[in-house]
């Protein structure tokens, strides 16, 4: 059966359970819950034949500011005959004009070229069991009260609102930050995902702001199974590892802007690659 006879239709709770298997087919580490916070967050796609899911995708809107596609999957039956194009295409009209961005694989990157999408660099995904360290003094937890200077240093550093991402990650998870003259300079947010947590998004003036924070959370966190995805520009990847998160693989992140609208300059925040959906 041919692509074209595969009907895209609106993620709907009857399709979790499927796309979780299609995300363990696939090697990814999604559990359902992680599946839930994408759902909240997102309009989702699967493409159905005869009554089984066989492909997914996820548009997360970040207001008007731009979109992320995420959880692009194709059953491996399927691959080979266009149905990637199919979910992109229901993506791209799902998004509607925002620009767009996400992470691709190897794989997918011919694909997501075609479709006017161009690398913006590479991310490095670190995970395992984190070692034992001392806490740093420079650090402390956040409170309700931090939750908009939160935002507006996530805006800067991610250069879209991110507001009710980060409201919803402080119901699961929680968040560690720097204080500098009085007033907030950096955050980190630590939260369930996958095999154990996940560090991220993570915010600072510098790398070495960057680093205390990600250490608030492996201190208390010691031979706790964490992951870190960030960036070779960001120096990170080294230290990550001695700290018992080994370089796993990764992604190229991309992003397709709006016609004749120039891409944002790189925001000056020191910050690590994340989308932070998984």
């Amino acid at each position: 059966m041919q692509a074209s006879q595969i009907e895209i239709v609106p993620f709907g709770p009857d399709h979790l359970e499927a796309a979780v298997a299609l995300s363990r087919q696939a090697g990814w580490p999604h559990r359902t819950e992680d599946w839930h916070l994408a759902l909240a967050l997102s309009e989702g796609m699967v493409a159905v034949e005869d009554g089984r899911v066989v492909g997914t995708v996820l548009v997360t809107p970040y207001k008007r500011d731009c979109a992320t596609i995420n959880m692009v999957i194709v059953d491996e039956t399927m691959r080979g005959r266009g149905l990637g194009r199919k979910l992109m295409d229901a993506a791209l009209l799902t998004a509607g004009d925002r620009p767009l961005r996400l992470v691709a694989t190897t794989a997918g990157l011919p694909l997501y070229q075609k479709l006017g999408f161009h690398e913006t660099g590479t991310v490095l995904q670190h995970q395992g069991l984190a070692g034992e360290i001392a806490a740093p003094a420079e650090t402390e937890a956040a409170t309700d009260a931090d939750l908009p200077a939160i935002a507006a240093l996530d805006r800067l550093a991610f250069g879209a609102d991110r507001e009710g991402l980060l409201s919803y990650f402080t119901g699961i998870g929680e968040f560690a930050v720097i204080r500098r003259d009085g007033r907030l300079s950096g955050f980190a947010c630590l939260r369930p995902f996958g095999r154990g947590e996940v560090i991220g998004p993570v915010v600072a003036a510098d790398l070495g702001e960057a680093r205390k924070l990600i250490e608030h959370f492996i201190a208390r966190r010691p031979r706790r199974f964490l992951r870190v995805d960030t960036t070779a520009e960001t120096g990170l990847s080294p230290w990550l590892a001695e700290q018992g998160l080994a370089h796993v693989g990764g992604g190229i992140t991309m992003r397709k802007p709006l016609a004749n609208v120039a891409a944002d300059p790189t925001a000056t925040t020191f910050a690590l690659a994340s989308q932070a959906l998984g």
